[in-house]
């Protein structure tokens, strides 16, 4: 009989492409797979899985209200399902998979994909901060089976806790599709095909993430869209300041996609944007998926100077470094991005190198050690 692992997230599934490699790999393994997330009450269906899902429907979406009630839900799904590992991703789900597994007496994986008590949603709020400290000075140093998305956050985590966590980063499936005729995908998306495309996409959006910056540059730039894929906090406000600059023409915004559909937007760009800002601890230890998916459509990428995404780009020379965020410094950046017939060359050998090593493909064997440990 098949092993029995329960994963909890409190995303909702529907575009968490960490959590579905994970899931898929298990599966493949022979692990009878179910992942538990939530289902928010505007939000998509599940698209079809390989793995079994459940979506928990919860009265709050935000704040203390929507974690306790999650954690109190899984707590008592995971007590009372017959399972044999227990898989936890971040914090937010951490304690009751702790209790369970010393409950039931089975092994427990844990999964930070960020650096939790860095998020700016923390900042200004010692109160609430102080309960998630409580939580991971609790359980951390008993982890045996950690592991996070970057170098630099898995050296936090053992400088504050000495607790070792293994690395697995957030890198994608290969992309075997090879239709990347820019036009082609132009037209199919309704895209112009006489202007040159940047791409600023994720599912977070949020304020000091460079966005509002790059909306900004678009005044100083000609023959140029940018388009903003995704969604966030800072999206209703970027939507203001676009029809307040005039910048119509120049700013198309696109509602968060599935990855299968992300992919052709990007692949129909001609350069990408990760403009994260050094405001937090979160922000500058950050390695963002759209980073690797940048790579797999083949665009160079134009981004902030922060340590683990910096590696990136430096060590397969993909793209380049802005040293500020001042909106017309990143403008004539980007012109020579777009414009510079011979980098672009270039960038395009090394981004095929990258894609080929990029991959979970590759980066999987990280994960399969720690699930061949407890095997």
């Amino acid at each position: 009989m098949s092993k029995k692992i329960l994963i909890s997230v409190t995303s909702d599934l529907v575009t968490d492409q960490r959590v579905n490699r994970s899931a898929c790999t298990l599966k493949d393994l022979g692990y009878d797979v179910l992942v538990i997330g939530r289902k928010l009450k505007n939000g998509e269906e599940m698209p079809a899985r390989r793995f079994r899902s459940l979506r928990l429907k919860l009265r709050f979406e935000t704040g203390f209200l929507f974690y306790a009630s999650y954690n109190f839900r899984l707590f008592r799904i995971l007590l009372s399902k017959p399972v044999d590992i227990l898989f936890s991703n971040d914090l937010d789900t951490l304690l009751p998979n702790y209790l369970v597994s010393k409950m039931k007496n089975i092994p427990l994986i844990y999964d930070s994909h960020e650096y939790f008590t860095g998020v700016p949603e923390l900042a200004g709020r010692p109160f609430v901060k102080g309960i998630w400290k409580r939580i991971e000075r609790w359980i951390i140093p008993k982890l045996k089976n950690a592991y996070t998305v970057n170098d630099s956050i898995a050296r936090l985590y053992k400088e504050e806790y000495g607790t070792h966590f293994s690395v697995v980063r957030n890198v994608p499936i290969k992309t075997y599709d090879t239709s990347s005729d820019k036009t082609q995908l132009r037209k199919f998306l309704d895209l112009p095909l006489d202007r040159h495309i940047i791409i600023l996409q994720g599912a977070g959006i949020n304020i000091q993430r460079g966005a509002e910056e790059a909306v900004e540059a678009m005044k100083y730039l000609k023959d140029t869209l940018l388009l903003i894929v995704g969604n966030g906090d800072v999206i209703s406000e970027l939507k203001l300041n676009v029809v307040k600059e005039g910048l119509g023409d120049k700013v198309k915004f696109i509602p968060r996609q599935q990855s299968k559909d992300l992919i052709k937007y990007t692949k129909a760009a001609d350069l990408g944007l990760s403009l994260d800002k050094d405001m937090n601890i979160n922000y500058r230890f950050s390695l963002p998926n759209k980073l690797f998916d940048y790579i797999q459509a083949n665009i160079p990428i134009l981004a902030s100077d922060l340590p683990e995404v910096k590696k990136i780009i430096e060590n397969y020379s993909i793209g380049m470094i802005s040293p500020n965020h001042d909106p017309e410094s990143l403008s004539k950046l980007m012109f020579l991005m777009l414009n510079d017939t011979v980098k672009r060359k270039e960038w395009e050998i090394n981004l095929k190198i990258a894609a080929e090593e990029l991959i979970w493909e590759k980066e999987k064997i990280h994960f399969l050690k720690i699930i061949d440990h407890l095997a």
